[in-house]
């Protein structure tokens, strides 16, 4: 199958490059090498062109003869601050727009899209005496006094978190999570416009060699191994009863793998799948595997410090994609974590 995939020189893009290739697939390669990602000396792997998905002109005949397309391509992170909105729409959304339109005109009907985790917002909780609820935001003042689980609208009572699953609304809390919330409605309207295939992908806390390190959109595996390579303890922030699903790079190349498979020319429409390891753990665990495996002589630091906007619990529901994609992840978060404190960072 010849694959046209973005961001390719990316962390995920770079993993999902080798497994397509691997897979026999004739890919080909496009990043922008944007400097949040990949720094500002940065160099294009073989085999990869220097192409803005922005720019319709450069991406049309890269579309040639292309089966299915793999949009990585991405400027992540939750954001900085408000003046990244324009960033994040011009990479994130405009740019989907541009690849959507050439798609059509070029008559490729099959799209793998990386989606995340973050358009879920806060997840899904439920209260003892309500059953399902949905929290409000937290409040500073409880924030302050190091109050930090989520409480149910009705009694005041602490909400427990629930695995959320791919019918969970879409509540996107962040300018990054606005962004890709938008990229999957213009895919959506894509696939019912054109008789197209989409599967929009939600990879939930992907961590893995080749990680980006020390920028305002690294990921908190990432911002711990920069803290514990200095000599530092990584500061954990709340509680640390955080709980996430952190999931493998290679595992979320496979889950690409699979997509690939599923996403039919002739079926149309879309669907979208959480891509996780299925194994909740907490940001304390997090930070203190990757303590234990770089010898044990640093302990994490709980500051109780806070970032206005965090979600306190986001944990995923694996049952669909093992379903229908027969993709379960095959590295435990435990495991993968210890080799992480020791893998190279990009």
């Amino acid at each position: 199958m010849r694959v046209l995939l973005t961001g390719a020189a990316g962390f995920i893009g770079s993993r999902v490059d080798a497994a397509l290739r691997a897979a026999g697939h004739d890919v080909v390669a496009v990043d922008v090498l944007l400097p949040a990602a990949h720094g500002p000396n940065a160099v294009l792997p073989q085999g990869c062109r220097r192409v803005d998905v922005r720019d319709g002109d450069a991406l049309a005949p890269l579309l040639d003869g292309v089966d299915l397309v793999c949009h990585q391509a991405a400027m992540v992170g939750a954001g900085v601050d408000a003046a990244d909105a324009p960033a994040y729409g011009g990479h994130n959304d405009f740019a989907t727009t541009v690849l959507l339109a050439r798609m059509f005109a070029a008559g490729v009907r099959r799209l793998v899209l990386a989606s995340s985790m973050v358009v879920y917002g806060p997840g899904q909780y439920a209260c003892p005496k309500h059953g399902l609820v949905d929290p409000p935001p937290r409040r500073r003042a409880d924030l302050d006094a190091g109050i930090f689980e989520n409480r149910c609208p009705v009694c005041g009572l602490d909400a427990t978190w629930r695995l959320v699953s791919e019918d969970a609304a879409l509540r996107p809390r962040s300018l990054y999570a606005a962004s890709k919330t938008a990229q999957e409605h213009y895919a959506l309207a894509w696939a019912e416009a054109t008789g197209g295939s989409v599967v929009a992908l939600r990879y939930h806390n992907v961590y893995g060699p080749g990680m980006p390190r020390d920028t305002p959109y690294s990921g908190v595996a990432a911002i711990f191994r920069s803290s514990l390579e200095k000599g530092e303890p990584p500061r954990v922030f709340e509680d640390g009863g955080q709980m996430r699903d952190f999931v493998h790079v290679d595992d979320v190349a496979a889950a690409n793998l699979a997509a690939m498979s599923s996403v039919s020319a002739d079926a149309g429409g879309f669907s979208a799948f959480n891509v996780c390891s299925g194994r909740p753990i907490s940001i304390l665990e997090v930070a203190t595997a990757l303590c234990d495996a770089r010898d044990g002589s640093v302990s994490p630091v709980i500051s109780g410090q806070y970032r206005s906007g965090d979600v306190r619990h986001i944990v995923a529901d694996p049952a669909r994609a093992a379903e229908v994609l027969g993709f379960r992840a095959a590295v435990d978060p435990l495991a993968g974590l210890r080799e992480f404190a020791y893998a190279p960072l990009r």
